[in-house]
């Protein structure tokens, strides 16, 4: 059997294929710049779903504002140690940026339990007191995301973006409904569609224009 085994091989053709493919099924697709093509393409990359094209939705200073945290030494938080591990770590510790999912601690369980609400939720309330510029990076969580946004409407949390693109039905299409009626800068994945797969791409997408 004869197939690409250079790693880099497979992704250059991988993106020459997906253009290949957009000239085919949306020959008047057009985006709106440079680094919003790179965000759609590396979504229909991770997830080979072309819907992409029309349910990603980027909001106009968002990249702008991830661009200028991750300068200024913010922390990603995510709400899954998956989307964690998909992230570029090199990049990040290069520009001096941490990166948490506080889901699993300890601290996150004994919260969720004291005030009996998602460890994700949880995970927001001690986001929240730790020092430093924050951008939330969900793929899986809906409570984590109206989480978010409801500290951030109570003065109690300051977020830079919000990467938002929880999969799923319960809240899933909704919380991110919320999302795009506020003014933090966003990021999202209409209807069920998104995860935690999808969050890392967009973090790495925006990572490889820096």
């Amino acid at each position: 059997m004869q197939y690409i085994k250079n790693p880099m091989m497979i992704e250059e053709t991988s993106f020459v294929m997906i253009q290949e493919i957009i000239d085919e099924i949306r020959p008047n697709y057009e985006f709106k710049n440079l680094v919003e093509e790179k965000i759609i393409k590396r979504c229909i990359h991770t997830t080979a779903d072309f819907e992409y094209l029309d349910i990603l939705k980027i909001s106009d200073t968002v990249v702008e504002n991830i661009v200028d945290a991750l300068k200024n030494n913010a922390t990603i938080y995510t709400d899954t140690n998956m989307a964690l591990s998909g992230i570029n770590k090199k990049r990040l510790e290069a520009l001096e940026c941490k990166y948490k999912c506080l889901v699993a601690d300890e601290e996150t369980a004994k919260l969720a339990k004291e005030k009996a609400i998602t460890r994700s939720m949880a995970a927001v309330e001690i986001a929240s007191k730790e020092p430093g510029r924050k951008i939330f990076v969900l793929g899986n969580a809906p409570t984590a995301l109206y989480k978010v946004m409801e500290m951030r409407n109570s003065k109690e949390l300051s977020v830079d973006a919000i990467v938002g693109v929880p999969v799923g039905f319960v809240g899933a299409a909704e919380s991110k409904d919320e999302l795009e009626k506020t003014d933090i800068p966003y990021i999202i994945s209409k209807g069920r569609k998104g995860g935690s797969n999808l969050a890392a791409a967009i973090v790495n997408a925006i990572l490889y224009t820096m």
